[in-house]
């Protein structure tokens, strides 16, 4: 079972790859007006990250005192890691592989849209392990943070 102390560990780990993914993708661009597009949507993940570990701080001294009985080895924590460095904003993988064929800035925001989809479906699916009182409405606001991603991403989209 997972605990929230566990969950927004990750949740910070997918802002920080996201963050990542993101000054990768400016770098594409030579031009600012383009870059700076990516450039503001590496900021924002880093704003999450900072909201989400204020969110952890929260929560961590109650759910550190009965993480020990959910997960005493720190399994959970450890497959949670590994999935948000594999499936949501691959830091092992170059983006630039991933952008190798992009040749627009739409083509790149799709690429990106699909990744906080997936970081939707993350967060939906870990919520359900989650449970009540033990910070399950938490995720409901990382969830409304990311499909405000999806949100602002599309907009930009459909301003191009």
């Amino acid at each position: 079972m997972f605990n929230i102390d566990e969950v927004f560990e990750i949740a910070e780990q997918i802002e920080r790859n996201g963050a990542n993914f993101y000054t990768k993708a400016a770098e594409m661009f030579p031009e600012y007006s383009k870059k700076s597009i990516f450039l503001k949507l590496a900021d924002m993940e880093k704003e999450h990250e900072k909201r989400f570990h204020a969110m952890r701080l929260e929560v961590a001294k109650k759910e550190r005192e009965i993480a020990q009985f959910l997960d005493p080895s720190g399994e959970a924590a450890v497959y949670l890691r590994s999935i948000a460095n594999s499936k949501v904003f691959d830091l092992r993988a170059d983006p630039t592989i991933k952008f190798k064929d992009v040749r627009s800035v739409s083509e790149l925001l799709r690429i990106a849209i699909d990744l906080e989809k997936d970081s939707i479906i993350f967060y939906l699916g870990i919520k359900e392990s989650i449970p009540e009182g033990l910070g399950k409405d938490k995720i409901d606001l990382i969830v409304k943070e990311e499909m405000g991603h999806v949100e602002l991403l599309t907009n930009l989209i459909e301003s191009l």
